[in-house]
């Protein structure tokens, strides 16, 4: 029997996961469950049920153990509302400790408060031994599973929030990005971007994430238009390409005008043609054709050794 997969949040800008709900059937979009992880029960929101078939991941699928009660919603909150007093403790124990470069970031409860996981973040890329701190927080709440988590600067930057280095209001990591892309320095130089960090670095540190919302319509685009220092035939004569810009199709070229003084003009790429192949066929038009030293030719031009009799 093939199992039904949905797709299943547990914050309102969270990763995707996915759950065979063969077990609780007709579940629908919106609806909370509870879920066997990988970290325990876990109450989440039903964001996607699945109609394609996806690739079954090592181990199997995890289940939807049933569907959520208002009273596991009203657990859920009620623990929630005391995730920063446990952070707030959390940190203080740490300053105690003197762990240097180590940041509390957050903490987070499952919905009945049998697990707290504190999310953490450090300064070098160095494991930092938090032995002592586990043990300390374990002993202030001895009821529940205590986890340490790491996370990264993108992550950490998603969970304050705050103004993004473009002025909206809102980061889009969290307003609306649910998971992370690779961003690499290429995807800026693609679309001519200042490579000043300051253009290109995002509060959390990295290369911003929007740099990959335009690189590949950028990509498109510059398959259509002439390459950098490549001489084309513009209705103004020939020129060498000193620019393009790819999202309005048009091409900047260097040209000499009729005071031989240098001078930039921009031009639609329809309007021009690669110098190269216009050569091409000059070249080919002016040479005799293959059978004018054999005989039977009618091209009427004089090859070279008969240029040079005459």
């Amino acid at each position: 029997m093939t199992p039904t997969i949905i797709g299943v949040r547990f914050t309102k800008v969270g990763k995707i996961y996915h759950f065979d709900t063969s077990a609780v059937p007709d579940v629908e979009v919106g609806e909370h469950v509870i879920v066997d992880t990988s970290r325990g029960k876990h109450l989440g929101e039903v964001v996607q049920l699945v109609k394609e078939t996806l690739p079954q991941p090592e181990g199997g699928w995890r289940s939807v153990e049933r569907r959520a009660t208002p009273r596991d919603l009203l657990l859920l909150q009620s623990w929630q509302s005391r995730q920063t007093e446990a952070m707030i403790n959390c940190r203080a124990r740490a300053a105690e400790l003197h762990l240097e470069g180590v940041k509390i970031v957050a903490a987070e409860y499952n919905y009945d408060g049998s697990r707290l996981a504190f999310l953490f973040s450090t300064e070098s890329e160095e494991k930092v031994d938090l032995k002592s701190l586990k043990r300390d927080m374990q002993n202030l709440y001895p009821n529940t599973h205590i986890e340490m988590r790491q996370i990264g600067p993108r992550d950490v930057a998603k969970i304050i929030g705050g103004m993004g280095a473009c002025g909206i209001e809102t980061r889009c990591c969290s307003k609306f990005l649910t998971d992370f892309s690779p961003i690499s320095i290429k995807m800026a130089k693609e679309q001519g971007i200042s490579l000043t960090p300051n253009e290109i670095t995002g509060m959390c540190g990295r290369l911003r994430c929007c740099l990959i919302y335009e690189y590949e319509q950028y990509v498109e685009a510059r398959k259509q238009l002439p390459k950098r220092n490549k001489r084309v035939v513009t209705p103004k004569g020939e020129g060498k390409v000193v620019d393009v810009l790819p999202m309005s199709n048009k091409v900047m070229v260097m040209l000499e005008d009729a005071e031989g003084k240098r001078v930039i003009e921009t031009f639609d790429h329809t309007d021009l043609q690669p110098w190269d192949e216009l050569e091409a066929l000059r070249r080919k038009s002016e040479a005799p054709c293959d059978r004018h030293n054999t005989g039977g030719c009618t091209c009427g031009k004089k090859s070279p050794r008969e240029q040079k009799t005459n």
